[in-house]
Formats: C-alpha cells, sequence, structure tokens
C-alpha cells in the first residue's frame, strides 16, 4: 500500500470521529484531533501506485475504497482539478487530506468526494474555533425544552425516575459455531416470567454492552417485566470502532456472517434458558439498528419484532460508497435496478422506529426507508402529536387490515443521534426523549411470532 493511501486511510478515519464527536457536543476532543492531523501533515507523497487498497475504519462503517473514475467520464465543473480554490476550510482540510494534494487524480469517486466534503462542513464550526459553543445550542445535549413545549407528562416519558435494577444478573458470557464468535452479557432477571421474553440488543459503534445497557435502562425494566436481555459485543477485530457490519454483504444474510452469529447466539439463550420461541425479538441503534434490520430480516421465522433506533433499512448498503450515501441521504432506492431495502415477497416483521429529526449523523429519511421496509404504505396510519416537559414528538401507528398495530413510527423533535430516554450513564442517550426501551417492550408484547410469520 503506498504512502498516499495509507495517509488517506487515516484522514478518513480522523474526519469521520471529528464529525461523530462535533456531533456529540465533544467539541474540545474534536478539535484537538483535527489540530493534530494539521500538525503531523506530511509532505506531499508522491503519485499512488497501483496497488490494493486495505480497508480504513470509520464511524458505522469499515470497507474499502472505490477505484478512481474512468478516465472516460466527465468531471463536474471544476471538480477535483488541480488548482481549484476550495470554497471554505472544510473543503479544502478534504482535498488536502484526502482528495489528493493537486499533484496526482484523487483516487475517491465524485459521489464520496461529495459526501466527504459534507462530512468536512460538519467539522467547520470547530475548524473556525468555536470550542465555546455548548451543548444546548447544538441540541445534543439532552437537557433542557425545546421551543414551544408546554409543561405535562409525555407518555412513555420517565423523567427524573431512576433506573431501578432489582436483583437480577448480568454476567459475560461466549458464544460460537461454525460462522463465527463474539462475547456477550446477559441479564438475568430475578424472577422470570412463566414463558419469558428474549430481547437482542446491539450496541453502536464504539459502545460496549455496559454502556449500551446502562444508557438504554433496559435492564432495570427487564427485570421489573421478568424477560430476558442479551448484549452481543462487536470484536475490534472485526470492527476497529466496534461497529456492526451492516453495510457488508456477508454479514446481512441468513447463515452467513454477523446475521448468522446473532441469530445462533439467540437461538442458544433460548434453548438455555426455556425462552417462549415465540417471544423474541431484536432492537439496536445506529449501527446495530441497521445491522437489526438486516438480522430480523433474514430470519423473521426468528425474531417477532423489530427496533430500529436512528438506523437504517436492511441492505441499503453494499460498499463504504453507498452507506455513507445512505447515512447522509437516505439509500439510493427500494426498487430494481439497485435493490437496496427490497422486502422479500410474502416477508413483513413488526416494526417500531424511532429516530431524531435533528440527527447529523444517519439522516432521518433513513427512518422513512425503514417503515417503507416494514410495509408502511400498505396500512392504515394514525398520528398523533405530543407536546410536554420533555422533547415532543409525533407517534405513528400503522394498523393492517384486522386492526392490528403492525408498524409504529416515533420521529422526535429536537433529537439528534441519540437514544430517547435513555440515562446520562451511557453514552449517545438523550434523557428528554419519550422512553424508546419502554415503548419498544410495550410494542414486542404485543407481537408474539404467528405461524403465518415463520
Amino acid at each position: 500500500m503506498t504512502d498516499h493511501a495509507a495517509r488517506m486511510q487515516v484522514r478518513l478515519a480522523d474526519m469521520l470521529e471529528a464529525t461523530r464527536l462535533t456531533g456529540a457536543g465533544r467539541l474540545d476532543e474534536a478539535t484537538a484531533l483535527i489540530q493534530r492531523n494539521l500538525r503531523e501533515r506530511p509532505a506531499p507523497a508522491r503519485p499512488p501506485q497501483p496497488e490494493a487498497i486495505e480497508p480504513p475504519t470509520i464511524d458505522l462503517v469499515a470497507e474499502r475504497v472505490a477505484d478512481a473514475p474512468r478516465g472516460d467520464e466527465a468531471p463536474r465543473p471544476d471538480e477535483g482539478r488541480p488548482g481549484r480554490r476550495p470554497a471554505n476550510d472544510a473543503d479544502r482540510w478534504v482535498d488536502a487530506e484526502f482528495l489528493g494534494d493537486g499533484t496526482h487524480p484523487a483516487i475517491i469517486p465524485e459521489r464520496l468526494r461529495e459526501v466527504l466534503r459534507g462530512l468536512g462542513r460538519g467539522v467547520a464550526p470547530v475548524l473556525k474555533g468555536l470550542n465555546g459553543v455548548g451543548l444546548n445550542g447544538l441540541g445534543l445535549n439532552g437537557a433542557g425544552s425545546g421551543p414551544g413545549l408546554s409543561p405535562g407528562p409525555l407518555p412513555g416519558a420517565r423523567h427524573g425516575r431512576p433506573p431501578q435494577a432489582g436483583e437480577g444478573r448480568f454476567v459475560a458470557r461466549s458464544f460460537s459455531d461454525r460462522a463465527g464468535a463474539r462475547d456477550y452479557k446477559l441479564f438475568i432477571p430475578s424472577r422470570p416470567a412463566a414463558a419469558p421474553s428474549l430481547v437482542v440488543m446491539l450496541h453502536g459503534c464504539t459502545q460496549s454492552p455496559d454502556d449500551f445497557a446502562a444508557g438504554t435502562n433496559m435492564n432495570a425494566l427487564a427485570e421489573a417485566d421478568g424477560i430476558y436481555v442479551a448484549y452481543p459485543a462487536q470484536s475490534a477485530r472485526a470492527n476497529g470502532q466496534r461497529c456492526w457490519n451492516w453495510f457488508q454483504p456477508g454479514d446481512q444474510g441468513r447463515e452467513a456472517g454477523e446475521a448468522a452469529i446473532i441469530a445462533g447466539l439467540t437461538r442458544a439463550v433460548v434453548a438455555e434458558f426455556g425462552i417462549d420461541p415465540k417471544r423474541v425479538y431484536i432492537a439496536g441503534l445506529s449501527a446495530g439498528g441497521a445491522a437489526a434490520a438486516n438480522i430480523a430480516l433474514a430470519y423473521p421465522d426468528l425474531y417477532a419484532a423489530v427496533g430500529v433506533h436512528s438506523g437504517l433499512a436492511a441492505g441499503c448498503a453494499r460498499d463504504l460508497s453507498s452507506a455513507l450515501m445512505a447515512m447522509q441521504i437516505g439509500a439510493p432506492g427500494q426498487s430494481p435496478p439497485t435493490g437496496f431495502g427490497a422486502t422479500a415477497e410474502g416477508v413483513r416483521v413488526p416494526t417500531i422506529v424511532f429516530h431524531g429529526d435533528e440527527d447529523g449523523t444517519v439522516s432521518p429519511r433513513n427512518a422513512d426507508q425503514v417503515l417503507a421496509q416494514a410495509g408502511a404504505g400498505a396500512l392504515r396510519a394514525e398520528s398523533r402529536s405530543f407536546r410536554g416537559d420533555g422533547r415532543g414528538y409525533a407517534r405513528t401507528r400503522y394498523t393492517d387490515a384486522a386492526g392490528r398495530v403492525v408498524v409504529e413510527d416515533w420521529r422526535v423533535h429536537g433529537l439528534g443521534h441519540a437514544w430517547s430516554g435513555g440515562s446520562p450513564d451511557g453514552s449517545y442517550t438523550d434523557p428528554q426523549g419519550p422512553d424508546a426501551s419502554r415503548a419498544m417492550l410495550d410494542f414486542f408484547a404485543e407481537h408474539p411470532l404467528r405461524s403465518a410469520d415463520a
């Protein structure tokens, strides 16, 4: 691998990490990361040789960078030309660090180039030295009420209620089969229900089972309901930032890759603890939400319903470029010729969606695509808006011909890329939102696996 390609990998990872930190309100850390890169910027490297590019690891994704555009493709006006002056600091950094130094062609395709510049603009406030901007200004701290919200309780909210862990146990375990191996944490309630349910929770990037459990408060709710909760842990060897590889084709389908590992882990817990096989569910946040969508669609005979929080539709990406595009603006479409997100005929998994309308990491358009994949377009929709002492939100319930609610959409106003109603004890949470954990468990309770779903 050439020096330039190696440097590009590092810069690309750092750009995405700086964007993530900025979105989380951690501006000091984002500034330090950017300044370190600027100080360590080496002299221009020699033109890259046609060697293989190894996969970089970045927030939510880690995949190969695509080949350069063909010579017969006409570039956009002033796009990627030597000597072009970037419009701002963010574009200048992206051009210099990722797209080449003007002495040789860039090796990133035009579509990904635009995404990278968009990410660069996401950290532009840090580049301009706005270190003093508070989290309230970013709308990401989860504290305080949104504009125009009147006092009063919000359905599903739990403001000010501390988690009650009870006497349940939270134990470290491991699983392995032919598909692979993963560690996981399992919450075992002190008084399991007669026919207990199991919820599989997939964390987001950089998170761990302990962090995710603390942030979602799911164990406290599980203790009260007498249900089990499994938290698979992504391996750093599989993804440097511990993201589930939701965009990799080999990890999306049945009996292969990470989807098969999670399904195998689920079956093992069901068998060992006497779980009701009709009450097995899966949910996740961000990369974990996208992975949960993949797995639920691949195993509709195992999972009775799925919860997707700030995630993406199943199969919406196949590589780095399409993954970044989906995160920023949504997948290219759900019909041929791409087939991204296309649902298998006759397969409909009951789905509950949570997404913030100010999510700058995963576009809210992805929530619409998850709903479309769940078949919401063919259902009857009833929507209500709620405003109170926390974040307002719109809740839309979709019913089938029999009047059964099979899809729910919770769109939280002012929420960024964070678990709604979560605890500050974990990362990526917003305590002021409606309680996503409680809402998901209530939705799951109404959806045992039907024989027609298997």
